[in-house]
């Protein structure tokens, strides 16, 4: 049985919660700040991003204690157009600055039916999966990207030195019953999983990085090895001009709209952002709309599977299933997180829940 398989303790997502809220707090966020970081964080592992979760609650303490993520203040206001915005974060906490101008496009189209919000100088952002919710259940559509100008771990299609990040792009519509959420990543694998996997001594599931030398591997010690490797873009060897495209256009509609990124020397660890809200009914109609995506997500689900596979599921489905039974269940927390929390917790004071509370 592979390590990430075997029984992980549960906790009480109600607990995990409050946990992260009181670090959080402790650590010099406001009330509201550190509410909102706690809930995107717990939302990840939630759904069952287990790298992009309270996995991430010890760095963003490392982050505010080094004082490279702010902990006070409003990001200020570059462009306001009225559908179309440009923040600078102030390197803010990046859940609190996302939720923030996803708040403010939902209410925004009301009036203006497509408003985009563009964020430069965030700091990091979590899960992208743990955003769209908030817009298709008020019955909108949303878009949401991400780059990081500090990182350099993927490789343009054809080369092997890193330059750009994973570049994550999340997606989520309603339908006549369950929305769709998508959470991809115009790379092969994430940073938070070769991270995870280097730190353990594990292998990848398949040959989805390259060696300084240009050779295909599943070991992730070529990231961290000197002379460096890369992650390879979605499509892997063969068929990654179509991830390094995608790659392309997360870079032009993150650091590019915001006029801050790579080309400015960009050190912090952080997040340029592109958000943006359509509300159907602006066109043919939100029930005609929903119609549509209803239809065909039924037709997805009633495409007959494979040979001994299971059925056909859509993007967000899982995870929204994880999501309710952990709610009620426990959260199966990966067993890396609370070691990780300990010595938060013990310098801030704050008491760690038990498994099974």
């Amino acid at each position: 049985m592979p390590p990430d398989a075997s029984p992980t303790p549960r906790y009480a997502a109600e607990r995990l919660g409050a946990m992260a809220v009181q670090l959080l707090r402790r650590a010099g966020l406001s009330p509201d700040k550190a509410a909102t970081v706690a809930e995107i964080l717990l939302e990840g592992d939630l759904l069952g991003h287990s790298t992009h979760g309270l996995a991430l609650l010890a760095p963003y303490l490392g982050e505010i204690e080094k004082g490279t993520m702010a902990k006070d203040g409003e990001p200020e206001i570059i462009a306001d157009h009225g559908n179309v915005l440009t923040w600078d974060g102030r390197y803010l906490p990046g859940p609190w600055l996302v939720c923030r101008a996803l708040d403010l496009a939902i209410e925004r189209a009301l009036t203006h039916k497509v408003v985009t919000v563009v964020i430069r100088r965030s700091s990091h952002i979590g899960c992208l999966a743990a955003y769209p919710k908030r817009a298709t259940d008020v019955g909108l559509m949303t878009l949401l990207t991400c780059s990081d100008p500090s990182v350099k771990s993927v490789t343009p299609f054809g080369g092997a030195t890193p330059l750009y990040t994973p570049n994550p792009l999340a997606f989520g519509w309603p339908t006549e019953g369950d929305p769709v959420i998508v959470d991809i990543s115009a790379s092969t694998t994430t940073n938070g999983m070769t991270i995870r996997q280097h730190q353990h001594g594990r292998k990848l599931d398949g040959p989805w990085l390259i060696d300084a030398a240009g050779n295909a591997t599943n070991d992730p010690s070529v990231l961290f090895n000197e002379p460096k490797g890369a992650i390879l873009p979605l499509g892997g060897a063969d068929l990654g001009h179509k991830g390094f495209g995608l790659g392309l256009l997360v870079e032009a509609l993150t650091s590019a709209l915001g006029g801050h990124g790579r080309a400015d020397g960009v050190k912090n660890w952080g997040a340029s952002v592109f958000l943006q809200v359509i509300d159907p009914g602006a066109f043919a109609g939100r029930d005609a709309f929903e119609r549509e995506t209803g239809w065909f997500a039924d037709a997805c689900r009633g495409v007959p599977a494979l040979p001994g596979k299971p059925p056909v599921r859509l993007p967000g489905e899982r995870g929204l299933k994880r999501r309710a039974d952990q709610i009620l269940g426990g959260v199966a927390l990966h067993p890396d997180i609370m070691p990780l929390l300990k010595p938060w917790a013990e310098k801030l004071g704050v008491p760690l829940p038990p498994a099974g509370s």
